[in-house]
């Protein structure tokens, strides 16, 4: 056996003998490197990343503005002082720059270090804000796996085990106008996936969604949204919101935010926000939050965005997905922008089309809410024959 294999073999066993694992049969490509679209593995494979490391790398792997803006922060200082005590270059820029995208309401922003964090962070902001402790979710709903973020996650399967959560959360049915007196005086916030997207890939109705925005509106509700998988132009437009003409009084954000690095962030008003640094100061506060090579990697990639055109990237993804995927057991293709849901006739048919496509050499997503559901969603720079070969493979799959 040669170094190379021996190295393999050492990377290997100690990735099952030490590395805690999160189920019984992980995929387990050892990688070697990515670029672009593609994922090498270090016996020699190539991978079309299909689903962009679950809606982080949209702008490719190793975006070289990206790589460059990293490169430029190691030469100036890693970590030097918990969050929000220093200014630090890379943070300001970073938030003037998002910012400058968001409405008037959205115009101070908090760091963290990922979407989980980020929800974490908006559920204590409300609490404090409003001085209420009830929380409206949806059923199906997905937003995060520590306990207050699980607290107001809406699928038993991950929750049960960890019971009890946070009290008095009331779970609605996602898109029904039924209920929504459940919101009331007494609720601190509402929270919702503008698109579900462990739940199915299922977009929010635009009435539906501008009716809870005034049914929070009236009872002083916080309305968070979770835009942690839809956010910066997944869906065609930097943020899914904008879809809906609803703006939220709480915007998370993470995921691709980072541009490959782990970073989060929430948003909300100068007003609502006043709350964290009073009764007492430091009342949420996170070591590495914001740190400043993330945030020089989220800065370079926001204006990567910004400057391209990925608003009719998306729209092409879009148009090309619902040309080819379609015929015998497809059931329906749903979802916005390059956030795609490809709903099939049987589990077993999924399996059969997610592990055949892996054995062509393209990655999918199996949604861990459905057993019939593949999640489709590619980096936004991918080339349009890639992107064809790619879906073709997902059709012979099929048959």
């Amino acid at each position: 056996m040669s170094d190379h294999n021996n190295a393999m073999s050492d990377h290997s066993n100690a990735f099952f003998s030490h590395i805690a694992q999160t189920s019984d049969d992980p995929i387990g490509l050892e990688i070697d490197s990515a670029e672009g679209c593609l994922l090498r593995t270090t016996d020699g494979r190539t991978f079309v990343d299909l689903i962009s490391g679950i809606a982080v790398s949209s702008l490719g792997h190793r975006h070289p503005a990206v790589i460059d803006a990293i490169r430029q922060q190691l030469d100036r200082h890693l970590h030097v002082m918990v969050y929000g005590e220093f200014i630090q270059k890379t943070q300001s820029d970073l938030a003037s720059l998002l910012t400058s995208q968001l409405p008037e309401s959205l115009q101070r922003v908090y760091f963290v270090n990922s979407g989980t964090e980020a929800i974490e962070g908006a559920l204590k902001l409300a609490k404090k804000h409003t001085g209420r402790q009830k929380f409206v979710s949806f059923h199906n709903s997905y937003h995060g796996d520590t306990q207050g973020a699980l607290s107001v996650t809406g699928r038993d399967v991950y929750r049960n085990a960890y019971l009890p959560l946070l009290p008095d959360v009331h779970f609605l049915e996602f898109n029904s106008p039924d209920n929504l007196d459940q919101i009331d005086e007494k609720t601190a916030a509402v929270i919702l996936e503008p698109i579900q997207g462990e739940g199915g890939v299922i977009p929010a109705g635009k009435e539906w969604l501008q009716a809870v925005r005034q049914r929070c509106d009236e009872t002083g509700a916080i309305l968070i949204f979770d835009e942690i998988q839809s956010g910066l132009y997944r869906t065609g437009k930097l943020f899914a919101f904008e879809h809906y003409q609803v703006v939220p009084d709480i915007l998370c954000l993470a995921k691709a935010l980072g541009g490959g690095m782990p970073l989060g962030a929430f948003a909300s008003s100068n007003e609502i926000f006043r709350v964290f640094r009073e009764n007492p100061p430091l009342n949420h506060v996170t070591t590495f939050g914001g740190h400043p090579v993330s945030c020089a990697a989220a800065h370079a990639n926001l204006q990567v965005l910004l400057n391209g055109d990925f608003g009719q990237k998306v729209d092409r993804i879009n148009r090309i997905a619902r040309e080819m995927l379609s015929g015998p057991g497809i059931v329906e293709l749903r979802g916005m922008g390059a956030m795609l849901g490809l709903e099939l006739d049987s589990p077993e048919r999924t399996q059969q089309v997610v592990e055949r496509c892996f054995e062509e050499g393209v990655i999918l997503g199996w949604t861990l809410h459905s057993d019939t559901l593949i999640r489709i969603a590619p980096p936004l720079v991918i080339e349009e024959d890639l992107l064809r070969e790619s879906l073709q493979v997902i059709l012979n799959s099929l048959e």
